[in-house]
Order: structure tokens, then C-alpha cells, then sequence
């Protein structure tokens, strides 16, 4: 999963906090337990707003864990074409390794997919060596029948990951518009040979709803898409219940959030 915190209140506390958590998602005696002291499990990556950058950089140093970035006017994504680049660069050029961008909603309600395709082609040349998620917003997008020319539309132009939602959409991440996008991320490889990633985001907070969305990636994709560099989740608090379950198993008695440390 991607660790995310992208609220109005974030600070360089929360961010260190996230960063922390992210290097140690899981508490040692857990690990210990279930003989996974030295796997070096880690999160995929810690998701924050352009201006934490820093933060995220400093309090990452000696891990190899990437930093993303969300950008182009994220959640909205109401404003201008060269806006939206500038923004991209300023956030490589700050160390962010992916870059979570977002579409204009409008191109797909007017199916303009040229201007569609032509927006994200520029949005990838900008990303330069970083890697780039592209968010849908599904839960703004009224029909299947544009969800999956949106998703085909992202993966020409060059997304290496298409996305579900921001999280601040009404309706975020469903079952229903992930077989949508996957199956598209099949249609491509068998026309293209290329793989590209899928993230779900928003509204997954529990380990039982992540299970249905792993066994759909398998059944339709395959294993390949059960490794990070072509699957993350989007969340903020997943982990939370995912270490839970994990104490359960190891001591068959669940356990109160607070006696984890905080995301």
C-alpha cells in the first residue's frame, strides 16, 4: 500500500509520524511472532501533499521507500494545462519518485478523449524518470462505457499505474469500476505487450474488503499483480486493521487500535 495523508491539517509531525510507520508498518513482537523479524517489510510508498516533500525526504533518508507525490491540482484538478506541469517538475525536482496526477474530469464527461490523451502525454513527459499514477476519480465519471475509454485512454498516453479516486470523492474505490479498469489493463497488454499497474483508493479501510480486491487482481491478472511495482492500495487507514488482524492471529484475541503505533 501506499501510506498516504493528504488533509488540510498535515504538518511535519504527521508527516514524520507517517514516514515512521512506513519503515516499521508492522510492531516487532508481531513480526517475531510469526518469524518475519527480517523480512524487511515496508509500505510501497508515503503519499503527501507537494509541499511536505521535504518532510517525507529527510525523515526517509537511508530507506528505500519512494516518496509520491499527489499534483496537477489534486483532487479537483481545476486548473490550467501549464499549472499542472510546473507543479509536476517542482515535485520531482523536490525528490518525489511517483507522481499521483489527476484528470480533467470535464474531458470525460464531454468525451474529448484527444484533449484527454494529449493532457496526460504532457503530464508524462514532465514526470520525467518518476513514475505516474493516474487517478480517474471514478466516483465522478457517470458511466462504465467512459470509465474504461478514460482507463484506455491514461494507459496510451503513458500512465505506468491507472487509479480509482483521490479519496475525496463521494464514491471512491468499488469492486464493480476495478473490474472495469482491469480488465481494460488486460485488453491493453494483449494489444500491447505492456503492463500497467492498478491502484485502488479510498474507502478501503479493512483487511476482509483488501482480500476481495487481491483475489480479483489474481483471478484476472494474474501474480504479477499481486507485487507492488503493479498494485497498491490507496490508503490511510488499511493498515491499522490489517495489524490487528495480524495480533489476532498470533494471540487469537483482537486488540484495541491504540495499542498500535499511529499511522
Amino acid at each position: 500500500m501506499d501510506l498516504t495523508t493528504l488533509a488540510g491539517d498535515d504538518t511535519r509531525g504527521n508527516v514524520v509520524r507517517l514516514c515512521a510507520k512506513a519503515a516499521n508498518p508492522v510492531r516487532k513482537d508481531l513480526l517475531e511472532a510469526m518469524g518475519m523479524a527480517d523480512a524487511g517489510i515496508t509500505t510501497g510508498a508515503v503519499c503527501v501533499y507537494h509541499n511536505l516533500i521535504p518532510y517525507a525526504v529527510e525523515a526517509l533518508k537511508g530507506t528505500n521507500i519512494p516518496i509520491a507525490a499527489v499534483s496537477t491540482g489534486f483532487p479537483a484538478g481545476q486548473i490550467s494545462l501549464p499549472e499542472k506541469l510546473k507543479e509536476i517538475e517542482l515535485s520531482v525536482a523536490s525528490g518525489a519518485k511517483e507522481i499521483d496526477i489527476v484528470i480533467s474530469r470535464t474531458l470525460v464527461l464531454q468525451s474529448d478523449w484527444k484533449a484527454l490523451y494529449d493532457e496526460i502525454a504532457a503530464c508524462r513527459k514532465a514526470c520525467g524518470e518518476a513514475h505516474m499514477k493516474t487517478i480517474l476519480a471514478t466516483g465522478e465519471i457517470p458511466t462504465f462505457t467512459k470509465v474504461a475509454k478514460a482507463s484506455m485512454v491514461a494507459m496510451m498516453a503513458g500512465s505506468d499505474f491507472i487509479k480509482t479516486s483521490t479519496g475525496k470523492e463521494s464514491v471512491n474505490a468499488t469492486l464493480p469500476v476495478t473490474l472495469v479498469m482491469v480488465r481494460m489493463i488486460r485488453e491493453y497488454l494483449e494489444l500491447t505487450g505492456y503492463k500497467v499497474g492498478y491502484k485502488p483508493a479510498g474507502g478501503i479501510a479493512k483487511a476482509k474488503d483488501a482480500l476481495n480486491y487481491l483475489i480479483l487482481m489474481k483471478e484476472e491478472l494474474g501474480h504479477d499483480w499481486l507485487q507492488p511495482d503493479l498494485f497498491r492500495f490507496g490508503a490511510s487507514s488499511l493498515l491499522g486493521d490489517i495489524e490487528r488482524q495480524l495480533e489476532h492471529y498470533v494471540t487469537g484475541r483482537y486488540s484495541a487500535s491504540y495499542r498500535h503505533p499511529m499511522a
